[in-house]
């Protein structure tokens, strides 16, 4: 069970696990707001109100950042990529390490289902901290993009084409894959939504996938599974059930293709663990996670 600090008592408030499961349920459009409110006033009490739960299940990504846009190390900007399939362009932040003096291994960073948000900025941030060239489209650029908050974002992004925003991301891996400060290798990292999406890169072209990180994301239709062979570092966390119910069938279709994966399960670890703008964040998991991450990338990509 997760705890958060209330700064009216010296010891930390423990969360129900039952609201992190509702926050995951309204998070993918299970239940609407007002039974995810209703809910959680309902497991308010003993100083838990529901002023202090609410806050705390929503993100605050001024608690997120990890490396600045200001950064020297860095450079970040925007670039655009045609994306004829989709929603016919696409736009996307794009980060690289400051002082590029040769072509560098490049990763697509795939947000989750509320578009390019503060966190996942930052993580493209770290990548090229990490020496990568990084690359995040935002899939709600063709409705002016993320809008300031994920729950407009969500429902935004809920009212789009799906298929033409796979084929957004289809297009920005081969932007990226062959765009002039890379170096041929291409890697993605995904979450959630973006999760699905590595799975589903890796399904469809994979030749052009040379590493695939996948955070808690289910796996691509049956009928594209067969064509996955890796390599993939698949991300899960214990307590979400959603995702891990999955990954039982997506496991045997792996085997059955010879395709190369690793799969980590993290102990005590809720959907979004990776996450530190909310109180999913699990910290020691995160860092695992994270590092194993940037050892796969550097392994198969350079």
């Amino acid at each position: 069970m997760s705890h958060l600090k209330d700064h009216s008592s010296p010891t930390p408030l423990p969360i129900p696990q039952e609201a992190f499961d509702w926050y995951d349920e309204y998070a993918h459009g299970l239940i609407d707001r007002r039974t995810f409110l209703n809910r959680l006033s309902g497991i308010a009490a003993g100083g838990l109100t529901l002023g202090i739960l609410l806050p705390a299940l929503l993100p605050n990504y001024a608690m997120a950042e990890q490396v600045s846009f200001n950064d020297p190390e860095i450079k970040a900007t925007y670039a655009r990529f045609p994306s004829p399939d989709g929603h016919g362009e696409g736009r996307g932040y794009l980060v690289t390490p400051a002082e590029l003096t040769a072509p560098v291994s490049a990763v697509l960073v795939v947000h989750e289902n509320r578009g390019l948000n503060p966190y996942i900025k930052d993580v493209a941030r770290r990548l090229a901290k990490a020496g990568f060239l990084a690359f995040a489209p935002d899939a709600l650029f063709p409705l002016g993009g993320y809008p300031g908050n994920d729950d407009e974002g969500r429902s935004m992004q809920r009212s789009m084409d799906r298929a033409k925003i796979e084929q957004d991301f289809l297009a920005a891996a081969r932007f990226l894959k062959s765009h002039e400060s890379g170096n041929g290798k291409l890697g993605a990292v995904g979450f959630c939504f973006g999760g699905y999406i590595v799975n589903l890169l890796a399904a469809v072209i994979p030749d052009m996938l040379d590493a695939g990180v996948p955070f808690y994301g289910t796996p691509a239709a049956e009928e594209l599974r067969a064509q996955v062979t890796g390599p993939l570092l698949i991300q899960l966390a214990e307590l979400d059930q959603r995702v891990n119910d999955t990954w039982p069938a997506y496991e045997a279709a792996l085997v059955a293709n010879n395709a190369r994966f690793t799969m980590h399960m993290y102990p005590g670890a809720n959907h979004g663990f990776h996450n530190d703008s909310t109180a999913r964040y699990d910290p020691e998991n995160a860092e695992l996670a994270w590092e194993r991450t940037l050892a796969f990338f550097r392994q198969h990509l350079g």
